[in-house]
């Protein structure tokens, strides 16, 4: 019989959250081999980007809005979600001031930041993805200063370079904390 079988539940639920707590927020999630991470992968527009798995806490089909009055115009909103009050944000419009396009495939991210969750709006969730130190090597610089300082590096999958967004580097931005219009 296994150490598993004889535990409390409380003792499992115990592991279990020490073993939550042990990834560091921000960090890519270590796969088994040396030097290799996953994350999850989304799209704005044209560009492919991934975040770190510990940085996205979950992901939700698009919500029921309520309207703020007086914030700028990339808060769409607060959504309800399972009691919790939850600011959604337009990734895009706030990173590139242009409006996204729902569609049956626009999800949104729910993040943490200091004094709760956001909702981050995409045009597309892509999964979860496999990155190696080697592919980030081979992939060249953010060009687009918009995204320069949350994409600190790019990796090229295939035929796909993906940018790998800072959620921690965005929601410490002066401007994202900053709603009121």
């Amino acid at each position: 019989m296994s150490d598993t079988l004889q535990l409390t539940p409380f003792e499992v639920l115990a592991d279990y959250e020490r073993r939550s707590l042990a990834h560091i927020a921000g960090m890519p999630e270590e796969v088994e081999a040396s030097g290799l991470w996953r994350g999850i992968g989304f799209r704005i527009g044209t560009r492919y980007l991934v975040s770190s798995i510990a940085e996205v806490n979950e992901i939700l089909t698009f919500p029921q809005l309520t309207v703020v009055p007086g914030t700028r115009p990339w808060l769409l909103g607060v959504a309800n979600v399972r009691g919790n009050l939850v600011p959604v944000i337009d990734l895009r419009n706030f990173v590139e001031g242009e409006r996204s396009q729902l569609a049956d495939s626009t999800r949104v991210l729910i993040i943490r930041q200091h004094g709760g969750s956001v909702g981050l709006l995409v045009d597309e969730v892509l999964g979860q993805r496999n990155f190696s130190d080697e592919q980030r090597a081979e992939a060249e610089e953010e060009s687009d200063a918009r995204y320069g300082r949350f994409v600190p590096e790019r990796y090229q999958l295939g035929e796909v370079l993906w940018g790998l967004f800072s959620m921690a580097a965005l929601v410490r931005t002066p401007e994202f904390l900053q709603a009121a219009a």
